[in-house]
């Protein structure tokens, strides 16, 4: 066996010198609980929020597609997309020329018929008088039954004529409110007040609406905006109307806009297999910052717990008791575990009651490590 050089002493001296200050130190942290290799949270005082998140899109809450119930040719639009229009106000006009047309020949018939009552009148009246003058005769055996008879027949006769012209002068009239009423659909107004948003049609543009009514503007109240959100199968018991909620959009993610749930839709869409439910919320929009289609991330409020003691979620161990927690707590003279009575937790946050104040620290849980089959 070869004897050792003085340089391999030397070496195989210090290797030995630095496994005993490794062994050394690991001794020191086993004997110290291993609180050199805790991170630390600082327990504070806030606010402490539940709530359920979704996405949607703005829309307003009350809008009209404003169509024409007659065909013809867009003559005229008075308005343009963003102005404001006023409930009757005059927006648009289709060519009236047809139902002027029509208004004026019914008019015209109602004359006539007119005319042809009261002549049926004079000849009701005329054999009214015939038939009572043979009724006087026939008293005094001057007037035979056949002629009679006969007066009484063209009395009757001539109450027939005039019902035939009274309800011939009814449909006449009918006529003319219907046909009034297409010229008056000529002009088209605004059904309610708000802005105009969409404009399809064109000035020019032949309009029928003998199959569907066509849409030539649509007017939105944008004073109140109401946003669909979609909410998972999941999440959808969790909601009901009323519940607070609030939401940002993507331009002003630092602003909240406030509302409650106004309806939960009972039919959902399906997506990939994936079913959501819309859920509407109203929010005012007095500065016209809420434009429609607008993304939205939602937030509805199931608790909320202000001005409390709070401690983040990681640094608190559950027991067998609910609502009963340890954790392990910096001290003066070391870590100290301490029981810890909890309110409302989320996933990151926990309402501390009792065992934790403002300024403590506490030791995050250390996650169980995987291991490997």
């Amino acid at each position: 066996m070869r004897a050792l050089s003085r340089r391999e002493r030397i070496l195989a001296g210090a290797a030995a010198a630095l496994l005993l200050l490794v062994a050394g130190a690991t001794v020191y942290q086993t004997r110290r609980g291993g609180e050199g290799t805790l991170r630390w949270q600082a327990v504070g005082r806030g606010d402490v929020e539940k709530a359920i998140t979704a996405t949607g899109a703005l829309k307003p809450k009350t809008f009209v597609d404003v169509g024409t119930q007659v065909s013809g040719q867009l003559r005229h639009i008075l308005v343009a997309i963003g102005d404001r229009v006023e409930a009757g106000q005059l927006l648009a006009e289709i060519d009236p020329t047809v139902y002027r047309t029509r208004v004026a020949a019914d008019r015209a018939r109602i004359k006539d018929l007119e005319g042809q009552l009261r002549e049926r009148r004079a000849e009701r009246d005329l054999a009214a008088i015939r038939s009572q003058r043979q009724q006087r005769l026939a008293q005094g055996n001057v007037s035979s039954r056949e002629a009679q008879d006969t007066a009484r027949a063209e009395h009757l006769a001539a109450i027939a004529r005039l019902e035939q012209v009274e309800a011939k002068l009814e449909e006449a009239n009918a006529t003319l409110d219907g046909d009034a009423a297409n010229l008056g659909y000529t002009r088209i107004l605004a059904p309610i007040s708000g802005t105009v948003v969409d404009i399809p049609a064109t000035e020019g543009q032949t309009l029928n609406a003998s199959q569907t009514a066509p849409t030539i503007l649509r007017v939105a109240d944008l004073d109140t905006m109401t946003v669909w959100a979609q909410v998972s199968e999941a999440d959808v018991p969790r909601l009901s109307v009323g519940m607070p909620a609030y939401f940002t959009t993507l331009g002003e993610p630092g602003r909240r806009w406030t509302g409650t749930v106004r309806q939960i839709l009972p039919t959902p869409t399906v997506d990939n297999d994936v079913v959501l439910f819309s859920v509407l919320v109203d929010v005012a929009n007095p500065d016209m910052r809420l434009m429609s289609e607008m993304t939205a991330q939602v937030f509805f409020v199931e608790a909320r717990a202000e001005n409390v003691v709070v401690a983040p979620r990681g640094v608190l161990k559950p027991t067998a008791k609910t609502g009963i927690w340890t954790a392990r707590v910096e001290t003066g003279s070391g870590v100290e575990t301490r029981q810890v009575k909890t309110g409302l937790v989320t996933r990151t946050q926990a309402e501390v009651v009792e065992g934790l104040a403002p300024g403590d620290k506490a030791a995050l849980v250390a996650k169980a490590r995987k291991t490997k089959p």
